[in-house]
């Protein structure tokens, strides 16, 4: 018997693997969570940065801004349609991506753009908005943020 190899591991062993990698866990995905909700936050800003483009272009081609995020994106799925742009991709122009919910309003001298996040908390900890200045405030709470809001720097 003690010459006999010793294959695998013993049930203790296991289990004081397993309660070690517990407890690496419970520690590391807090900080995950965080860390995705900041990327998913730098998405919606450069999200609105793809926005401020596709009405400059929108400006330039229609001698006017959009007034709503359809007007920039494409066309009905197999439909030609003079009330969209193109200049957006379709998830964007729908309003939600990357965790947050995107509006936009347009006028003759201007337009507003704010990004709210789907679940706050979750998916997001800021509301941001921006305008045709092309400044970005934010608002480190749930109530969407203003042209009064702290400027991102």
């Amino acid at each position: 018997m003690k010459n006999r190899k010793r294959r695998g591991f013993t049930l203790i062993e296991l289990l004081i693997v397993i309660a070690i990698v517990l407890t690496i866990l419970t520690i590391a995905l807090p900080k995950v969570g965080a860390v995705l909700m900041n990327a998913r936050e730098m998405a919606a800003i450069k999200q609105m940065q793809t926005i401020h483009t596709a009405q400059t272009q929108f400006y330039s081609q229609y001698g006017r801004f959009a007034t709503k995020l359809e007007e920039l994106g494409p066309p009905p799925t197999g439909q030609a349609s003079p009330a969209a742009a193109d200049l957006l991709p379709g998830d964007l122009a729908k309003g939600v991506k990357s965790g947050y919910q995107f509006t936009l309003q347009g006028g003759p001298t201007g337009y507003t753009i704010n990004a709210n996040p789907v679940s706050y908390g979750s998916t997001g900890r800021r509301c941001f908005f921006s305008d045709q200045t092309q400044v970005y405030r934010q608002n480190w709470g749930q109530e969407p943020a203003t042209a009064a809001s702290d400027e991102i720097k």
